[in-house]
């Protein structure tokens, strides 16, 4: 056969560029690189978040109301940022709410909502203040700077009582009648914090608290007074 009616080889195709290449050519590696990475850390702080329901009871399996919860994620505390504010209100002769809950270094206010003066006071040791009487909104707000509870009084109306928890964590808040605070927390080992008017305690009670995706912890059981 002639050499002429032999078939030529093909000429060898350059490899198929990567996936990454061929969507942004102008990229180098590194980049690409970096940028696989950053999606990755985000994918990856997305799966680690999740709702969970903490459930708390009196011994007899009741649900408990008005209890103060917070959750120090891995141990570890900390203050409110700069400018973090809440309010306790007084109407009808009577401070609403009866428990606030607010993280350390949080101003809260104290307006008078009633026709008549009142003088707000606390001598506990998480914060001691001295409100004399007043209507309106005092101008400046009381800040409280440390972990505890303050128990509040008026120096006229001796019925009204109220509790302000001060905790060192942004995970916080307070069960509702059913007893149940729902936060978002990521898995793992924990320390939660509780405090109720009736724990006879001026200082939060501290439990394990392990999360384990999938699964919601078991209800917390207080012994209340």
């Amino acid at each position: 056969m002639n050499s002429w009616l032999r078939r030529r080889p093909s000429p060898s195709r350059p490899p198929a560029a990567p996936a990454a290449q061929m969507a942004w050519p102008g990229l180098r590696p590194s980049i690409l690189q970096l940028i696989g990475c950053l999606l990755g850390l985000s994918t990856a702080g997305a799966a680690q978040a999740a709702s969970w329901t903490l459930s708390v009871q009196n011994a007899s399996g009741q649900p408990l109301g008005d209890v103060a919860m917070a959750v120090e994620v891995k141990g570890q505390t900390g203050r409110a940022g700069a400018g973090s504010v809440a309010q306790m209100e007084q109407r009808q002769r009577q401070f609403q709410p009866f428990v606030l809950v607010v993280q350390t270094g949080t101003a809260v206010s104290f307006p008078n909502f009633d026709t008549v003066r009142h003088h707000v006071y606390s001598f506990s040791a998480a914060k001691k203040f001295d409100l004399k009487l007043y209507t309106g909104t005092p101008t400046d707000p009381v800040l409280f700077d440390k972990p505890g509870v303050a128990t509040l009084g008026c120096n006229i109306h001796d019925e009204m009582s109220a509790h302000i928890v001060i905790v060192d964590t942004p995970f916080f808040g307070k069960s509702n009648a059913q007893g149940q605070l729902r936060l978002e927390l990521p898995p793992g080992e924990h320390v939660l914090k509780v405090w109720h008017p009736r724990l006879g305690s001026p200082l939060l009670s501290s439990f394990p608290l392990r999360l384990v995706p999938g699964q919601e912890p078991a209800p917390l059981q207080l012994p209340l007074r």
